[in-house]
């Protein structure tokens, strides 16, 4: 008896053991006889050849051997929602009809257990309460029978659907339609075929909040081709599916507070501006996109871009920037207050990671959070007036002076360090002092062996530690917050000599060095808080 092929069966996509394709060919191959499908695998190493037999091309295939026949009989193409999710769930009609003997449902960590023919009735009740629901893996294909969804899980707000055979977008929105209240929808990891034209708008999606398509093959104007049926989406991802170009959403996904783009390769920086007016848009992940640099035309040193008015957090590890000005002109952002950028070549500039941080600190001025780390307001200061100090020489050199009818630094030393004149309205222009260039010492004579103590608390035993004397009060106090964990309140410093018979000295200048207040090797430090 031959194998059954469904009608559809072209473009469908199958299972054969464990490995996942998609039906390109039905038909003969001779000289063999009967019906063979031509499938080309996800894995091309299960594949032997591009589609091409004997000389006959039946199918193309990206890979040249991505590509093979099978028989139907050996074809898995997958079961219905509802039987997937009986499946998953522990429920089996026949077995619970034909014996009527002791069931079990399990419902997550959870074990209900039934006996007979009440079961039945039982575990419909049960089903009809779940709400969050996983069948991953589960080879779904097909919606099933129309509103058999709705009369048996009415209650689904959550659907994990990902590594399943679903073949088109359309199969997704004929579940989608008997789940009334679906907030969250994770079809990732499903080849699928997406509307090439604008459809009619379904209400299948209107409560969706959540929706993630990763390594789906989705285009971008494929997302926006489907994005009017998304009326309140608030976070798409879309990763992994070769999407090079975006275009600009015209009256969709206006509601989208987060939109994570990783590993598709962008071509270039500037497809970001397609995006840049998203109102609502708080979160933008773009780790590993192979952009290599960001820049917002529209604002001038020192003002804020129109563009991404509501971003708070952008990711961009993993990327190819190598110039600190894309790091300058995320300052622009207004709304900006958490960056990651691990992995990008301008850290490969600095090797001290704890100048690489402050350096990054000091240039974007309203962040508060970097590479996952609490930016604390000691931390900032500290950080802006190093900044300030370190480019005090060039910014003279460029133009800059403590007069301010003289005062009139280079457009190109502005271009690398917008932010220096903010600084210099924020702390006072560097003064003269600050910025000469000190008589060059051996390290041993430059560092102050201290002892530190805690008056509050007795317990805490002294700490010693070797500080540089030119270390200002700022970064002392920086150093302390760490060493002695403590939380961040205003530290108050001072310190004891011997040569001042007990008198204690206030450290009350944070701009100061340890030299400025003549302290000497072994003299005492006192923290209070």
């Amino acid at each position: 008896m031959a194998a059954w092929v469904p009608s559809d069966a072209l473009g469908r996509r199958l299972l054969c053991g464990t490995e996942y394709g998609t039906v390109r060919y039905v038909g003969s191959v001779p000289p063999t006889a009967g019906i063979w499908l031509g499938v080309e695998w996800d894995d091309p190493q299960r594949g032997k050849h591009d589609g091409t037999y004997e000389g006959t091309q039946y199918f193309k295939c990206r890979h040249p051997k991505g590509g093979s026949f099978i028989r139907p009989n050996k074809a898995n193409f997958g079961v219905d929602f509802l039987t997937a999710v009986k499946d998953r769930y522990a429920v089996n009609d026949e077995r619970d009809v034909q014996h009527g003997t002791e069931n079990t449902l399990v419902f997550g960590k959870k074990t209900v257990e039934f006996v007979g023919m009440d079961s039945i009735a039982e575990q419909q009740r049960q089903l009809n309460q779940l709400v969050d629901i996983s069948v991953r893996e589960c080879a779904v294909s097909h919606a099933g029978q129309k509103e058999e969804i709705s009369r048996t899980c009415a209650n689904i707000r959550h659907i994990n659907l990902s590594k399943n055979l679903l073949s088109s977008w359309e199969t997704v929105t004929a579940i989608a339609s008997q789940v009334q209240n679906l907030e969250t929808l994770n079809i990732s990891e499903n080849k699928m075929r997406f509307p090439s034209t604008s459809t009619s708008v379904s209400g299948a999606f209107s409560k969706l909040r959540i929706l993630a398509l990763n390594q789906t093959e989705i285009m971008w104007a494929e997302v926006l081709l489907c994005a009017p049926g998304w009326p309140a989406l608030e976070e798409l991802y879309l990763t992994s599916n070769n999407i090079t170009v975006l275009e600009r959403p015209d009256n969709v996904l206006q509601t989208l507070k987060l939109l994570d783009l990783s590993d598709n390769q962008l071509l270039d920086g500037n497809q970001l501006h397609l995006i840049a007016h998203l109102p609502r848009l708080e979160q933008l992940i773009l780790r590993n996109t192979g952009i290599s640099s960001m820049h917002f035309p529209d604002a001038g040193f020192g003002c804020k871009t129109k563009m991404f008015p509501s971003l708070k957090r952008l990711a961009i590890n993993d990327n190819k920037i190598s110039q600190w000005s894309s790091i300058n002109e995320l300052d622009k952002l207004p709304s900006l207050r958490s960056l990651q950028c691990h992995n990008n070549p301008f850290m490969d500039t600095e090797k001290n990671p704890e100048t690489l941080r402050q350096l990054i600190i000091a240039k974007i001025g309203q962040l508060e959070v970097l590479n996952k780390s609490e930016i604390l307001p000691a931390e900032r200061k500290g950080a802006e007036l190093d900044y300030r100090k370190i480019f005090g020489n060039d910014w003279l050199a460029a133009g800059g002076n403590w007069n301010p009818e003289k005062n009139k630094p280079s457009e190109e030393f502005l271009a690398a360090h917008p932010r220096y004149p903010s600084l210099c309205l924020k702390y006072g222009a560097p003064e003269e002092g600050e910025l000469k260039g000190r008589q060059p010492l051996t390290l041993k004579n430059q560092l102050l062996t201290l002892t530190i103590k805690c008056p509050e608390k007795p317990e805490q035993k002294p700490v010693e530690k070797k500080l540089p004397e030119s270390m200002t009060i700022q970064r002392v106090k920086g150093l302390l917050y760490r060493l002695l964990k403590i939380p961040g309140s205003e530290l108050k410093l001072s310190y004891k000599s011997s040569k001042l018979e007990g008198k204690e000295v206030e450290l009350d200048n944070d701009l100061k060095p340890l030299q400025f207040y003549s302290i000497e090797n072994g003299d005492c430090v006192l923290v209070r808080w």
